[in-house]
């Protein structure tokens, strides 16, 4: 061992008439802790907050999205075939889009419908993993049987299904099994004026993606059922495709683009939720700085403390100039105790802040308002890039904090010091 290390080890273990300082080490150590600890925990929470909305954000929209410019997409098959074989896409359905009106007897509700293809849109979305009750295969069964009361000679009544989400079911108070009416504004022109289209469906699934913007105001029916309410014929507005890594949706979508040619319009995932993640992600910025500034405030006790052993250990520091000790030796002596500080705090956080971020995973005890926000629990996700980060930030800020004071020590003057010894 260097005489540097053995001298600040030694002024770190203050005598008894030097417990002061010893305190305020003690008090150094568990700013840094504690510093540290804030940090990893909220940039974990941060991290797993983003992760669980976007979870929530793909598992009710796909991972790209096909449009054409004008009427929609009429050859929707031909182009589905023709994306299906880009590397990357996994899947492909079709989809269509309309904002209409929900109507029982006594209450009504604006929402957007969506028509889909029962057998591919499982392959794109997670629609499935979201009922709470019913099937999406259920939209395939338009035929439904009349009532009771009605007659053997009466012809069946055809009843497309409808798959709500559950604060518009609860809203219109409506349940499995019932019927509910869609209404259109742009229907046919008549002398009295435009008349709305009618349909009546029947409520054969209700999902819950646990974000209120999504359960409030969406609705899926069968492709074939949106096609002939919106006389689309054989169109649909767009594709929505899955493919095998979201974060190169983005240049998958440009392939796409180039491939498909003039007229279609492909967005990805984060281009449509660009606002969203970059305003989480500024967040986490904001708060990174902000919570720095408690292991800062550590570091001025720690500029402090080490101020403190100079002002007290002249003597000691001017002997050791007299017996050879060069001014960048005695820098060592007080970078050395400054960072045994420093990174005995940033080490005890970095321990205490993922326990701590275990404990909240495991047992999460920490609740969320359902009508607040999209998720119930407090999430955590810890990354080795976020700890690395806080990890070596502590460190240099800790580094930085006994510049000064080693530099005031390197500069006595032995013969000052011990003029009057």
């Amino acid at each position: 061992m260097g005489y540097e290390w053995f001298i600040s080890l030694r002024y770190l273990k203050a005598r008894r008439r030097q417990g002061f300082i010893s305190l305020i080490s003690i008090i150094s150590v568990a700013g840094v802790t504690v510093g540290v600890m804030a940090l990893i925990v909220v940039l974990a929470v941060m991290t797993g907050f983003t992760d669980s909305l976007r979870e929530k954000i793909l598992g009710i929209n796909s991972h790209i999205v096909i449009q054409r410019l004008g009427r929609g997409i009429t050859d929707y098959r031909k182009v589905s075939a023709m994306v299906l074989q880009t590397e990357g896409v996994l899947a492909a359905t079709p989809y269509t889009y309309s904002q209409t009106m929900l109507s029982v007897p006594d209450a009504s509700s604006g929402v957007v419908v969506r028509g889909i293809d029962p057998a591919t849109a499982n392959n794109v979305l997670s629609l499935s993993n979201q009922l709470v009750e019913g099937s999406v295969d259920a939209l395939n069964d338009e035929k439904q049987e009349t009532d009771a009361s009605s007659t053997s000679s009466s012809a069946p009544r055809s009843l497309p299904g409808i798959i709500l989400g559950k604060e518009i079911a609860r809203s219109l108070r409506v349940d499995m099994g019932d019927n509910i009416r869609l209404f259109s504004p742009s229907g046919p022109l008549t002398p009295m004026g435009v008349i709305p289209k009618i349909k009546t469906c029947r409520v054969v699934g209700i999902f819950d993606t646990g974000m209120y913007e999504y359960d409030s105001s969406l609705a899926y029916v069968s492709l074939t059922t949106a096609q002939d309410f919106l006389e689309l014929d054989e169109a649909v507005h767009g594709l929505e495709l899955k493919v095998d890594d979201i974060y190169k949706a983005s240049v998958i979508a440009k392939e796409l683009e180039k491939k498909l040619g003039f007229g279609y319009v492909v967005k990805d995932w984060i281009s449509m939720n660009k606002n969203l993640f970059s305003a989480l992600k500024l967040e986490k910025t904001a708060m990174f700085i902000v919570l720095a500034l408690i292991v800062l405030v550590a570091a001025f006790n720690i500029i402090s403390t080490l101020i403190m052993v100079v002002m007290s250990k002249g003597k000691d520091i001017a002997i050791l100039k007299s017996m050879g000790a060069t001014s960048k030796g005695i820098m060592k002596i007080f970078i050395y105790e400054g960072l045994v500080i420093g990174l005995t705090g940033t080490v005890l956080g970095v321990i205490g802040g993922l326990a701590l971020c275990e404990v909240l995973s495991r047992y999460q005890f920490i609740k969320l308002p359902s009508d607040v926000y999209p998720i119930t629990t407090l999430p955590v996700k810890i990354l080795p890039m976020d700890v690395t980060l806080v990890a070596v930030s502590a460190a240099l800020i800790t580094l930085l904090a006994t510049i000064y004071p080693s530099w005031k020590a390197s500069k006595i003057d032995p013969a000052v010091a011990l003029r009057y010894e």
